[in-house]
Order: C-alpha cells, then structure tokens, then sequence
C-alpha cells in the first residue's frame, strides 16, 4: 500500500507556525528552542497522534501534519489552540510563550516517499498566516466537511485571494475568545496533564495478520485464515480495542512485509502475527503481538493441543491479547468472547471452509453450490450452529445480486437462513449484519437500521456493520449521521475505504455539502477508474456547484467507461424514503446540463 513513488489522495492538511517566533529566538534563542521542544513533546504532538495525525515535516517553527479526515484536523486544531489559551501551553521566551496559527485544508495531495505536495498542501499553507495568533483558518470545504460535529461555529472570512493559487478562496475562521468562558474552565485535552487532570488516554490499535499455514499442505489455508478471522473476530467485540478489518488485514497474506510500514498503512499501534500447524488431529498455534513503534514483543506463546481444544486457544489468545494491551473486558464481551460457537470440531471445519470460499476472488456458481453443500452438512452435524444459517443467507443473497442460478427467490431464501441465523446465534454479529443486508434490499430501511445497530451493538468494530449503518441513514434521510459511522468503516478497514467512499459521497450529497461530495467522489473516482456510479452522482454534486464544464467532462467520460449508463435508471434504484432526496440530486443533475 505504502509505496516509495508519488501517488494521489484526498487528505485534511493543517499547517502550523509560531507566532513572533523570530523575534523570540533574537531575545532568548535557547529558551525559545527548549519551550518549543516542550511543547511539541507535551501538547502537540500528543494531540495530533490522538487525532490519526501524521507530521509530514517540521520546519523550524512550522509544522506540516496530514489527517485521514477534516473532521480529526480540526478537532486536532481546537484541542491545542484551546489548551493553550487555557494556560496549558508551555511558557517561550521572555514573557509571551508559544502561540500558534493554523490553516486547514481538505483537498488533493500528492504523496512522494514521505513527502506531500500538491493543492491540498498549498492552500493549507496559505490559509495559516490568515488566522489570527491563536486562531484557526479553515477552507469552506473543511467547514462544511466538518459541519456540527465539533463544539464550536467557525465564521465567515468571506473570500481571499492568495499566492499562486488562481480562484480565490472561501475561508472560515475561530478564535479562542470566541468561546472564553468555555476555555477559562478548561484543562489541557491532550498532552501532559496538570493539577487535577488525566490526560486523554490513546485506544489501543491492533491489526491481525493471515498466520503462516506451516502443514505443508496447501489445501490446509483455509484453517490457517480461519483461525486468524476468529481471532480477529473476537477482539472485535471488544469495546476498548481498534480492530482492524479483515479485509485489510489479508492484503498482506503471502508477504514478506515490515511491521512498521503495515502498522503505518493500516493506522494501528501494534500487529499479531503467527503460525499454524495443523497434523491429523493436533495443531500448534504461535504467536507474537508486536510493538509496531519500537519492534518489541509485548506477548508471544505457543500452544500445542488437540484439535478439539481449538476455541480454547483462541479464547486464551483473545485474552493474552487483552491483557497486554491493557483493556479491561466487560462482563458482557468476557461472555461473548468466551462462548463457544459449536460443539463439533467437524461442523466448524466445514465452516471455515465455506466462509474461506466466500471471501476468496472466484465467485461464480460452482463456488455457490459448494458453500451451499458445506453449510447443509455443518448444520446437519450441529443444528444449533448459527454461523453456517448466516454463511447461507450471505451466499444466497449474493446469489440474488449476482443471478448465478436464476432463482427467484434467493432474496427470501437469504431472509429465511438470516431469521434463523439470529434464532440461533442471538449474540453473533454477523448473523444480524446480513439480516440488516437482506432488509436493506428490501428497501426495508427502519429493519436494516435496526439489525446494523444490534450488529454494532455486539461486534464495536465490525466495519461492515457501521457501513451498513450508514448506507441506512443516508436513504432514511439521515445523511449527517450516516457521515461519521461510514467514516468509521472506512477507519476499521482502509484497505478497502474506496468501497466505502461512495456512499460517504452519497451522504454529503444528499446533506447539501456539495463542495464536499465533489471532492469525494473524484477521490472515488482515482481509486477506482472504472466506475458509472461515482461519476453519475459527481455530475449532481458539480451541477448544483455551477460547474457545467467539468460536468459535461465527466459525463463524457462517463459515456465511455458505460455506454448503456441511465442517470434515471440510477436513480430508481436508490432506495430513498423521502423522495425530497431523490429530487435533490435529480435537480443538480438538471443544472449540470447534460442530457441522459
């Protein structure tokens, strides 16, 4: 993922300088460089690792730092400018301490080894000498992006114009005194901690890679990944961990890889790693949790045991895990965790390999019938198995997208395995995820919202849950709730975010954020060249923006990535409950000027 030539994203960029700086280092250059050390190692820094940040470069006084979102730098942002203004900066030189400007940006940047460039970098750069000396500038993108999900209200700066940049540029502004009685009362959110205070606590972060099959025994992958996804699903139903998806996780699969440069791809803090081997009825599991900042070993062990004694062994690593990473389990997750899916060793091995045929690249219907086979004989050995009704609702459903066999009525064959999935297995998440799947196509919205919480509920980062959540919400008329649970999907498996973005352009499309969804659908649109939906939607995004020719661009494009494309047709088959939202779009498209 992390590569050593220059590619493109989407990022938030915050550009940070010292206020007088050279003026301070002309009266006191000692003082001034160990109160600026101070106040990175205790304030800024801690703040911005807190927020997913990452600094890019330090430049003397400036600093240059890149967020996954406009939401995390801003929040970033007021956490230090309030700390500061509350008292909790660190004394500078003489007598008038560290303060700082900022300017965010969100917009298009390029990525060459550790270095950024591009638009989103330059505007960034520009907006931080228009704040005022303790206050933050930010884009129009980044405020609407943001909209009330932070604590505070930016005010209009009206337009500027700035260097080297030819359209000038909305900005918003904030000031600590905007909110001085707040910040008198306040203490430092992040960083060292004062008199009375805790300084906020980083939640641990872990990414699970594929265990190494060491049967020597090709055929024996399936267990080897199906071991790593039921630990990986057990440490997600842990409320006080960031687990990382699998779907992210098994890119790795088969790689020789450094443990820094996944934990830095995959925005985690430590990395499990192991092996298996599995011998007629025996099997030997290792395995090693890693510090991903220092290479240390926080926990390793090797077990030995019979094949039936394999969910204690996952228990027990789940635990190790736990333990090492210093969270406390609740009762309720201790259960869950600790609860056995099934008796028969034989059901679960049929399992795992029905669920290893769903996740791998070939699905056609040869591979339906086999998942089909394996999850009956599961169930016929364990009636009470939940997992094989919930991998049969998943494969008939993808029989009803996908039209393998022809049936017509795969969608209720899925919805009946799903019903019984959660009759049996109450407690799994999946099992209510893919009922919230069969509800949504549906177009059952209130079920599909209801069962993606319950999902949530049980399993805190199951990605496909919080996605789903989301796709609910934009199509209830809810697209500002839908923003942040999409956007912790794309958290828990970044990997795979470009499947994500689409809808978190939905929802800032239905929400009126038009500058935003454009933004987004173009990054959509990087990431995955060949897509009509993006584009459709983008070409609704740039109509109500006034942008005709860029419209008419993408549309042109759009013609020749599908031919047979209908805007209409698109439309249709959203499943919005307030037809209001429809016609939003409908009506962008309608002023872009291109005819369907």
């Amino acid at each position: 993922m992390a590569e050593d030539h220059a590619s493109r994203r989407l990022a938030a960029i915050l550009a940070a300088d010292v206020v007088g700086y050279s003026r301070m280092m002309g009266v006191d250059e000692a003082g001034t460089l160990a109160a600026l050390k101070h106040h990175r190692e205790s304030l800024f820094d801690p703040a911005v690792a807190e927020h997913n940040g990452r600094i890019v470069k330090l430049m003397g006084d400036g600093t240059l730092v890149e967020f996954p979102s406009a939401v995390e730098a801003v929040k970033c942002a007021l956490a230090i400018q309030t700390a500061i203004a509350a008292g909790g900066g660190v004394a500078g030189a003489g007598k008038s301490g560290i303060v700082l400007r900022m300017g965010i940006n969100l917009g298009d940047i390029i990525l060459d080894g550790d270095d950024l460039y591009g638009d989103g970098v330059n505007v960034a750069a520009r907006l931080e000498p228009l704040a005022e000396p303790g206050g933050i500038c930010v884009a129009s993108i980044v405020n609407e992006s943001v909209g009330n999900r932070v604590d505070v209200a930016f005010e209009d700066g009206g337009e500027v114009h700035v260097k080297n940049i030819e359209r000038p540029i909305r900005v918003w502004k904030w000031h600590p005194r905007d909110a001085a009685p707040a910040i008198a009362q306040a203490a430092p959110r992040t960083g060292k901690a004062t008199a009375g205070t805790e300084p906020a606590a980083e939640r641990p972060s872990i990414a699970v890679l594929p265990f190494d099959n060491m049967s020597g025994d090709p055929e024996q992958e399936y267990f080897s990944d199906g071991i790593t996804e039921d630990i990986i699903t057990d440490l997600s139903k842990v409320g006080g961990l960031l687990v990382i998806a699998r779907n992210s996780s098994f890119v790795y699969k088969g790689k020789s890889v450094d443990i820094r440069t996944v934990a830095r791809d995959l925005g985690v803090r430590s990395v499990l790693e192991g092996s298996i081997r599995r011998v007629g009825n025996r099997v030997r599991i290792t395995a090693q949790l890693i510090n991903a900042a220092n290479g240390a070993h926080l926990w390793a062990d090797r077990y030995d045991r019979d094949l039936t004694d394999i969910f204690a062994v996952q228990d027990e690593v789940t635990q190790k895990i736990v333990e090492a990473l210093k969270v406390t389990l609740s009762p309720g997750e201790q259960a869950r965790i600790a609860n056995a899916p099934t008796t028969s060793i034989e059901a679960h091995d049929l399992y795992l390999r029905a669920r290893g045929l769903l996740h791998g690249t070939k699905r056609d219907h040869a591979m339906f019938d086999q998942v089909i086979w394996l999850c009956s004989r599961a169930i016929e050995l364990d009636p009470d198995y939940a997992e094989p009704y919930a991998t049969l609702a998943w494969a008939h459903n993808l029989d009803f997208q996908n039209r393998w066999t022809g049936a017509d009525d795969a969608l209720d064959t899925a919805e009946r395995f799903a019903a019984l999935a959660v009759e049996k297995g109450p407690s799994v998440p999946f099992a209510h995820f893919i009922a919230a799947m069969n509800a949504f196509w549906r177009k059952d919205i209130e079920r599909a919202k209801a069962e993606s919480e319950v999902a949530t509920r049980l399993s805190p980062n199951d990605a496909l849950a919080y996605g789903m959540q989301g796709f609910v919400n934009i199509y209830a008329g809810q697209p500002l709730e839908a923003i942040p649970e999409i956007e912790r999907s794309m958290r828990l498996d970044p990997g795979f975010a470009h499947q994500a973005m689409q809808f978190l352009a939905t929802a800032y499309l239905v929400a009126g954020k038009y500058e935003t969804a454009a933004a987004t659908f173009r990054e959509r649109i990087r990431q995955v060249p060949d897509t009509d939906l993006s584009r459709g939607l983008l070409i609704s995004a740039l109509g109500h923006l006034g942008e005709t020719d860029e419209a008419r661009r993408v549309w042109d494009e759009l013609g020749k990535v599908n031919p047979k494309y209908s805007f209409e047709k698109h439309l249709e088959r959203l499943p919005f409950t307030n037809p209001a939202d429809a016609e939003r779009i409908k009506e962008g498209f309608a002023k872009a000027g291109v005819s369907d």
